[in-house]
């Protein structure tokens, strides 16, 4: 896929890039049930990484146990400096990791707007006193913060669905509000679980070009699991392959989609 007919865009690589997150050797089981076996990786900044593999691969329990939902047995991962594997999905969240959920996970009795003020909740500093009176301090801060939802809304084009029940909206409005919702948490490392699942084939294109648009813009990088090896080849800088829960490739998508174990894994004949 060809994102509106442009190559991809050319992100300035500095010569040694700052490795913003490192998986090391970790190994997930859910009883007899190996999910992850000694895989490693980093992702550097910038860059947009692709985690590629089949149903069952390991993809979203890897997701999981970088944003705290899953703890691994065996390994380590850190951010930054930081050991986080412990630590639990809101430390995780406010030290800088947002992601997306492969099952959209909104509050679908609310607008659009509140679904992204929600996301700002990590950003508020409650104050008993402040807060009852709604004066001065407290009024400035939500000001500040309903214009960085706006901003995002008007950066995803939103704005005709920003007052819509979220609940009531197609499913391809949803998965760019659960995008919003990520980007409103103002994250330093984003991760995107199959962002584009079950999107038509001009949603896909809008999205991958919101992808491509948030990593030159903010210059963060993106982890990125998904299906479409269309979208994964054009945007992404590295791919790193998952299968039975093993890293069996890594590289740059010119070399995944030559590599014989990828090809035999996932690809098929057809892709190359």
């Amino acid at each position: 896929m060809k994102v509106k007919g442009e190559k991809k865009l050319k992100r300035d690589k500095a010569s040694t890039p700052e490795v913003k997150l490192r998986v090391g050797s970790v190994s997930l089981s859910f009883g007899g049930v190996q999910a992850l076996v000694d895989v490693s990786f980093e992702v550097r900044n910038p860059e947009i990484l692709a985690i590629i593999g089949p149903n069952g691969a390991g993809k979203t329990c890897l997701l999981n146990c970088i944003s705290g939902f899953y703890k691994p047995q065996e390994g380590a991962i850190y951010y930054g400096d930081k050991k986080i594997v412990g630590l639990p999905p809101y430390r995780i969240a406010s030290i800088g990791i947002s992601r997306t959920f492969q099952n959209i996970q909104l509050y679908s009795g609310m607008t659009t707007v509140d679904n992204l003020m929600a996301a700002r909740h990590m950003h508020i500093k409650p104050n008993l006193f402040s807060s009852s009176i709604y004066f001065g301090p407290t009024h400035r801060r939500e000001i500040e913060h309903r214009r960085a939802v706006e901003r995002i809304i008007d950066f995803l084009e939103l704005e005709p669905i920003r007052k819509k029940v979220v609940g009531m909206l197609p499913y391809g409005q949803r998965k760019k509000i659960d995008l919003a919702r990520a980007l409103a948490q103002e994250p330093q490392l984003l991760l995107l679980d199959e962002p584009m699942a079950g999107m038509n084939y001009e949603e896909k294109e809008d999205m991958a070009r919101y992808i491509l648009d948030i990593a030159d813009l903010r210059k963060i990088p993106i982890v990125l699991v998904e299906h479409d090896m269309g979208v994964v080849m054009d945007i992404s800088d590295r791919v790193v392959v998952l299968d039975f829960g093993q890293k069996i490739a890594e590289g740059t998508p010119d070399v995944i989609k030559v590599n014989p174990k990828v090809i035999s894994a996932y690809l098929g004949d057809a892709a190359i």
